[in-house]
């Protein structure tokens, strides 16, 4: 807590006051009985706002506030904050607190009326819920103090400036590792599953015996030794998922305050903390005109951190995304076979189209999981009543396009792609079991 300084106001309560008094004078020159009350009234008045001021004046350090945040921000969920407010006086206080919030709140009169009973302590909880990454300045916070009389106020301006960067929602982290935990696909049954595209890793060099594979003999092993010598691999368990946002146009749409752009950046850091718990290596990049924020697959205990920070600082532009710079740069730079999940959306089928290509022949090498966005708006005019012939053909429209939606995930199957359909709202744990139903088929 740090007072800054402190300053006197009149309450509307004195004025009103005063009012009355002044038309008791104007009553008083053609009653004088009502002069001489207007006289008594104004000495009285004065006498109690004087003891008034004297009251809230009384105690230098009458009313204190120490306000308690988080070490950071978390985007698109609610992030509690915590007043916690003494009354130094020895009466009751009247008091209304005026919080400085960070202007992306865009509320200018953020208040809380509190009664508070001499030396007590009160604690306030709120909730803030932003639905932008970046840097949030909180400002003071104001405090009007006022004695029971409610003539005078005493003004404090109280509490630390203080700024909190915003990252990707990460309070839910714990709640999806609950959930994936609780529903993992990987641990039911015993029916074996063929696993497609695995890869091995190098344990020991060994003496040939009679049922190894030929195909992993060590010629110069077997030349030092004079006698045949195999390599013997172990499955590698940890396998690289790449979480691929695009940045382009398509996802700046916003839903329910959100950009489809914040919704992938949000997924992608739950979907990294899956796959961690999991045993595989995550990593991400994005794109757009260029290759930005590349972080290589590794399972290592900084990788989260490392991820928070890359995509803490991913901004957004109006260009349309470069799919064949996506696909060079793949070729190039993820080598060994992994699961791409592509956070992107497709509103038409032609738009699908177009990018199909490259899609494909990332396919091949890879395996990818196209995550992309339905339209909940269209939803909610499709499901209105049509009460005039535009409204007709305004729900044909939109089921048009939710139709080329369903449209766009049956290409995608026809070439061996998986995909995602999601509601934007529902993105993070519809992307978390898709992972998980690859994994347990063994897929990757």
């Amino acid at each position: 807590m740090s007072k800054l300084y402190h300053s006197l106001f009149l309450n509307n309560r004195l004025f009103y006051c005063l009012a009355i008094i002044a038309v008791l004078f104007v009553i008083g020159f053609f009653i004088p009985i009502f002069f001489n009350i207007a006289k008594i009234s104004l000495f009285t008045i004065s006498i109690i706002a004087l003891i008034d001021i004297v009251l809230v004046y009384s105690v230098k350090s009458g009313f204190e506030v120490k306000r308690t945040l988080p070490e950071r921000l978390s985007n698109g969920d609610d992030n509690k904050i915590t007043l916690e407010l003494k009354n130094n006086y020895g009466f009751n206080t009247h008091s209304t607190i005026i919080e400085e919030l960070p202007y992306q709140f865009q509320k200018r009169n953020f208040t809380f009326k509190q009664l508070l009973k001499p030396k007590q302590e009160k604690l306030i909880h709120y909730d803030l819920h932003p639905v932008k990454r970046g840097e949030y300045h909180f400002g003071h916070i104001n405090v009007y103090v006022s004695s029971p009389l409610q003539l005078a106020t005493k003004k404090y301006i109280l509490g630390i400036e203080k700024k909190l960067k915003c990252y990707p929602s990460f309070l839910r982290l714990n709640d999806f590792s609950i959930k994936a935990v609780s529903n993992d696909l990987t641990s039911q049954g015993n029916k074996k599953i063929r696993r497609i595209g695995h890869s091995l890793e190098f344990e020991q060099i060994k003496e040939y015996v009679s049922g190894d594979d030929i195909r992993t003999l060590n010629w110069k092993a077997t030349a030092k030794r004079n006698q045949l010598m195999v390599n013997q691999y172990i499955e590698e368990k940890s396998q690289p998922v790449y979480s691929i946002i695009d940045k382009g146009r398509p996802m700046q749409m916003h839903f329910n305050n959100l950009s489809l752009l914040d919704y992938a950046i949000n997924a992608t850091l739950a979907v990294s903390n899956i796959i961690l718990r999991k045993h595989d290596k995550a990593g991400m990049l994005t794109f757009s005109k260029k290759i930005e924020n590349l972080i290589v697959a590794e399972q290592r205990t900084s990788q989260m951190n490392l991820i928070s920070e890359a995509l803490y600082n991913v901004s957004t532009n109006f260009l349309e995304a470069d799919y064949s710079l996506l696909y060079a740069s793949i070729k190039r730079k993820i080598t060994s076979r992994s699961l791409l999940i592509l956070y992107t959306n497709f509103e038409t089928l032609d738009a699908l189209k177009r990018q199909l290509p490259y899609l494909r022949a990332i396919a091949k090498n890879h395996l990818l999981l196209v995550v992309f966005f339905e339209n909940t708006e269209l939803n909610t005019l499709i499901k209105q009543k049509a009460k005039t012939v535009e409204d007709v053909y305004d729900k044909i429209i939109a089921e048009k396009f939710m139709y080329e939606k369903k449209q766009i995930a049956n290409e995608l199957r026809k070439y061996g792609i998986q995909s995602v359909l999601t509601k934007p709202e529902n993105l993070t744990g519809n992307t978390i079991n898709k992972y998980l139903e690859l994994k347990s088929r063994g897929l990757f």
